[in-house]
């Protein structure tokens, strides 16, 4: 795993807590909830090949 995933799932993260409190202070909370949820979608895009990688590697050590 690479240094570089994880500092973009960091940036990530800041950049969804900061949209969210802005939003929740204007009032639109609904907004502020669909910003996190797309954070979360988006993180978790990122993590598919990691995750792939991952199960490749207990295949091969498991012999399955």
């Amino acid at each position: 795993m690479d240094v570089s995933l994880i500092l973009k799932t960091v940036g990530v993260g800041i950049l969804v807590a900061v949209a969210n409190q802005i939003l929740q202070r204007a009032g639109r909370d609904e907004q502020a909830m669909l910003v996190t949820v797309v954070g979360i979608v988006v993180v978790l895009l990122m993590l598919v090949g990691e995750i792939g990688t991952l199960f490749e590697t207990v295949q091969a050590v498991f012999g399955l």
